[in-house]
């Protein structure tokens, strides 16, 4: 290993051998590894300079190289100023003096001569020395030449050089240049190193300025290159993009490439053999046709062909060419130390079922598998599943009296194996099965299972109690014969039976609530009692005890017995686990024990719970039985809640809920009796009762609870409001003004001003509610609906300048409320037409922005006229401003072309899946396209999602009416009557007409029905 100091202060490690490596190699190796060129590595060891010429084939070991050296790395600076050179170290002897009359190179005959490069272009040739035979053996004069020795001046000369630091003869070097040697001993600071920076950037900014130039044009060779040389994956681009259209049989269908080389083409030598006679014999038998049973068949029932008298062709080539293998793999399989075989005969078990013989390769199969579990039981004989593997794969292979000897032997071996008695009793016929039975339970007379066989054994009851009550005299504490017989035996022999099964086991409480089911009243106390001595820590006696005592009346003990039972429980040391004694409520509820739930949620339900998590942990309870079915555990969860929590009202209003949905009228009205009992400020109570009394048609009763309310509560707005509506629903008018008169005298709000205008025009005394508005306004100025009551009573009664007026004065006092923009935009649309209506549009649009509402009237005016183009534009500014607007995205899925309709479907479920709007009108894109059960589904999701939306109920009943039955239909107008929605484009304007003031939900959704089936032909015609 060799270290090398570079220039930028690295080491790098080359890891070669100094005395196997040649100078020559180091430098290739460095090339190769650093990306450094041989013409400018300088490699020094200490002072002295390596690369040379004439080393690069010496081993660096005899250049003084060892390992572990550290060489340095020298890169000359070409075209600048360079680090300092070494001074060359000339060795001793060309430093000392030469010997007298010494001449270089004279005895080898050589001659001193002068050539151009020793003495410079401009200095003259010297003459040369005599050479004659005369003054060879004078003394040698100075001279100038090769070969000879240096004179006196020259040693001079060369000290002179050397303390320059440089020759200034040497020969220009192409790779260091004259700088070289110009400045080669010159010191390198850092205006130095400032230059070289600078010369540095001013390259690299020149190399950066013919960059792009060169890579423009390396990309435009490219190009043009691949132009004119594409790759067979392009050629074939646009034929493999279509290959996606391709279904599995067309792939399929296409041909494989055959081989059409010469190679194959060339004939070759075909060889044929004889057939064997047992290939043509089996080809025979395959295609014999038979019309009849051979006798052998005909003993076997015809129904399936014995394994044995099959006719088989010659098996034994078969079994000779497997031999080998089946040994090989047998001896695998052997345990190499004890020499027991290691198969696990379990796993033949499962596998011999489904198990099959269909051609002469399973026929092997078996052999090889009867060879293992034979080798299996002679290894271990006392193993039973290898001999129940064995019997069964005769079995599978038809030699059925072989698996009995098997078995047979099997019981032989293993006595006392309960699997090889019941493979022996299945195997065996039903005759012969009751003795092989009978064998086993007097080898194994402990055996349940056998016993329990042994009794499925029997036809009638009474020998099957027989064969139990034997196994019992053996077995006397095991539970599952206890139960078979029980189950086999009459009321009265069952609780004999029972009596004695406690005894035997007095550990299993279900043997003791079977016998206090079937025991009277008071003995089955006594049951209970000794159970309880028996299985102190057992909940199910003590609720078992509560259920004795509610099924014969006594309601009042079943609280003390559980009660009694929890703290009993708790001595011993149980832990109350709440969760489990819920479910136990609910179980009892289901099996009619209400009393016993009551009792179990009540003293359970504070189990665990901490003081400020009772409220919330109940009620979720509550909720959670309430799913579950187990209304009458919720009951009594909210019974307890409402003893703890008696002023909480969201606890009453919960329970009111729960009575209304599951209970009856008159629990509800009790319920709601005894929550304004302790709460009587809460309106909503007082309200859902008077309403409830109401719905039920007492009117009295409903009016004197409201009595009560405003007794309790004398400023309550909301119980005058609910007094008005019973009066008016009841058409009692007269008592309904009296009631919003008084309102308004005692201060009443804008609600009371309108309901008393509403009154004044549903009796048609316009002149009273003209004052009743007038006055309201004076009031509420702000309040909208007034101002939109009174424009509309303006229209009706034709004064369009006038209601032109109340609209504007209303947009002054409420610049923000869209009705009243859409009213006076409908109002100039009729008088001054579309011009006009389109600024009115247009400046509720810039003082109130993002309203999707003010789009759709702008949309659907221009629509109205027939300007489809300015529509479809405003469509697509209010689709960019109001880009989640369900309502929007369904007017664009009308108004858009029945192709084009699916796409924006599309777009509009992707911007606003969740808006009933949008999900209404996909369903209509699949209704147009008779996709029933897809719009079904549809219009339901849309009913669901905004119940509250009359539209949605009518397009569907709609639906239903054409693609429906009486069913659906049926469903539909339920749900409608119980959702009973109050908005709705189509469904305010109908509801809220005088002529149906006080008609039904049905009869409003029918009449919406009619009038959107209008507005869809009208649509028709106009696109037609």
């Amino acid at each position: 290993m060799v270290f090398v100091q570079s220039p930028l202060n690295k080491t790098l490690v080359v890891n070669l051998n100094p005395s196997t490596t040649t100078l020559q190699e180091l430098s290739l190796h460095i090339q190769s590894n650093y990306l450094l060129p041989i013409s400018q590595q300088r490699l020094y060891l200490s002072p002295r300079l390596l690369s040379a010429q004439e080393n690069d084939s010496v081993l660096l070991s005899d250049l003084g190289v060892s390992p572990n050296s550290t060489l340095t790395l020298h890169v000359p600076f070409l075209g600048g100023m360079q680090a300092p050179v070494a001074p060359k170290v000339r060795t001793d002897f060309l430093n000392t003096k030469p010997p007298p009359n010494y001449v270089a190179g004279l005895g080898r005959g050589a001659t001193g001569f002068t050539t151009r490069s020793d003495i410079g272009p401009a200095r003259a040739a010297p003459d040369l020395p005599d050479r004659s035979a005369a003054a060879i053996g004078a003394a040698a004069a100075p001279g100038v030449g090769r070969g000879r020795g240096k004179g006196a001046g020259e040693e001079g000369e060369e000290d002179e050089e050397e303390e320059k630091g440089y020759d200034e003869n040497q020969k220009f070097d192409e790779f260091e240049g004259n700088d070289a040697g110009l400045f080669a001993s010159a010191e390198y600071d850092d205006e130095d190193k400032e230059a070289d920076a600078v010369w540095e950037a001013i390259d690299k900014r020149m190399d950066s300025r013919r960059k792009d130039r060169r890579e423009a044009r390396l990309k435009e060779e490219i190009e043009k290159y691949r132009a004119s040389n594409p790759k067979i994956t392009e050629q074939f681009a646009d034929l493999k993009r279509k290959l996606y259209t391709l279904s599995t049989e067309d792939w399929d269908s296409i041909p494989e490439i055959g081989d059409y080389s010469l190679r194959n083409k060339k004939k070759r030598f075909e060889s044929f053999v004889p057939v064997p006679d047992t290939l043509l014999e089996k080809a025979r038998q395959e295609k014999e046709h038979v019309s009849a049973l051979d006798p052998k068949s005909r003993a076997a029932g015809g129904t399936e062909t014995p394994w044995a008298q099959t006719p088989v062709t010659d098996l034994t080539a078969v079994g000779e060419g497997r031999g080998t293998v089946l040994s090989l793999k047998l001896d695998r399989l052997s345990d190499s130390v004890s020499g027991l075989t290691v198969v696990d005969p379990k796993g033949y078990l499962t596998d011999l079922k489904s198990m099959k013989i269909t051609s002469d390769a399973e026929v092997s199969d078996i052999n090889k598998a009867r060879l293992l579990l034979k080798s299996v039981t002679q290894t271990n004989p006392k193993h039973p599943h290898g001999w129940i593997a064995a019997a069964r794969l005769e079995e599978v292979a038809g030699k059925l009296q072989a698996a009995q000897q098997l078995i047979r032997k099997g019981c032989e071996e293993c006595p006392k194996s309960e699997d090889v008695w019941l493979e022996a009793c299945r195997l065996a016929s039903h005759v012969d099965a009751k003795a092989v039975i009978a064998r086993g339970v007097k080898a194994i007379p402990n055996s349940v299972k056998l016993w329990m066989q042994a009794a499925k054994l029997e036809l009638d009851d009474v020998n099957k109690s027989r064969v139990l009550r034997k196994g019992l005299e053996h077995i006397p504490d095991s539970v599952r014969l206890w139960k078979a017989v029980v189950e086999l035996a009459n009321e009265e022999d069952a609780r004999l039976l029972l009596q004695r099964a406690v005894e035997c086991c007095p550990l299993h409480v279900e043997l003791w609530l079977a016998l206090a089911r079937l025991e009277t009243y008071e003995n089955a106390k006594k049951v209970l009692n000794k159970a309880r001595e028996k299985l102190s820590k057992e909940p199910a006696i003590w609720i078992t005890a509560a259920k004795l005592e509610e099924a014969n009346g006594n309601t009042g003990m079943v609280g003390k017995i559980i009660e009694r039972g929890i703290r009993a429980l708790q001595r011993e040391g149980l832990e109350i686990d709440r969760e489990l004694w819920m479910k136990e409520a609910e179980a009892a509820e289901r099996a009619g024990s209400v009393a016993t739930c009551q009792a179990i949620i009540h003293n359970t339900i504070e189990v665990g719970v901490e003081e400020e998590d009772r409220k919330r942990t109940w009620v979720a309870d509550a909720e959670e039985c309430k799913k579950r079915g187990s209304i009458e555990t919720a009951r009594a969860i909210y019974a307890h809640a409402l003893t703890v929590f008696l002023t909480k009202k969201s606890i009453w209003l919960k329970a009111a809920q729960l009575e209304k949905s599951h209970g009856t009228r008159e629990s509800l009205d009790a319920l709601l009796r005894k929550a304004v009992t302790y709460i009587p400020h809460a309106e909503v109570l007082w309200l859902m009762g008077a309403k409830e009394k109401w719905l039920a048609g007492d009117v009295p009763a409903a009016r004197a609870i409201l009595q009560e309310a405003y007794a309790a509560i004398p400023n309550s707005e909301e119980i005058w409001l609910a007094a008005f509506k019973l009066e008016f629903e009841n058409h009692e008018p007269e008592r309904a003004r009296m009631l919003l008169a008084k309102a308004r005298e005692r201060g009443g709000t804008e609600r009371v001003w309108m309901k008393s205008a509403i009154v004044e025009r549903e009796l048609g005394n316009t002149a009273e509610e003209r004052s009743l508005l007038d006055e309201g306004l004076k009031l509420f100025p702000s309040f909208f609906k007034l101002w939109l009551m009174l424009g509309q009573l303006e229209e009706r009664l034709g004064n369009l300048e006038r209601a032109k007026g109340t609209y504007e004065l209303g947009l002054k006092h409420c610049p923000n409320c869209i009705p009243l923009w859409l009213s006076l935009a409908h109002l100039e649309e009729k008088v001054n037409g579309l011009s006009k209506a389109r600024a009115v549009l247009t400046m509720a649009r810039k003082k109130n922005p993002q309203t999707p509402e003010l789009w759709l009237a702008a949309v659907r005016a221009e629509s109205r006229h027939g300007f489809k183009k300015e529509a479809d534009i405003l469509m697509a500014k209010a689709l960019q401003e109001c880009p989640t607007s369900g309502s929007l995205w369904a007017a664009s899925i009308e108004g858009a072309p029945r192709p084009q309709q699916k796409m924006k479907s599309k777009d509009a479920y992707k911007k606003c899946g969740d808006d009933a709007h949008v999900l209404a009108a996909v369903g209509k894109v699949f209704c147009h396209d008779r996709k029933v059960d897809k719009a079904r589904s549809w219009f339901n999701r849309a009913v669901t999602l905004s119940p509250d939306n009359g539209d949605f109920w009518a397009l569907y009943y709609k639906f239903e009416l054409q693609h429906g039955n009486e069913d659906t239909q049926r469903d539909v107008l339920n749900r409608c009557v119980a959702a009973d929605p109050k908005h709705g484009e189509k469904w305010q304007p109908i509801s809220k007409a005088v002529e149906n003031s006080h008609q039904p939900t049905e009869f409003i959704l029918k009449k919406v029905v009619v009038a959107i089936g209008k507005d869809d032909h009208a649509a028709e015609n106009g696109k037609n």
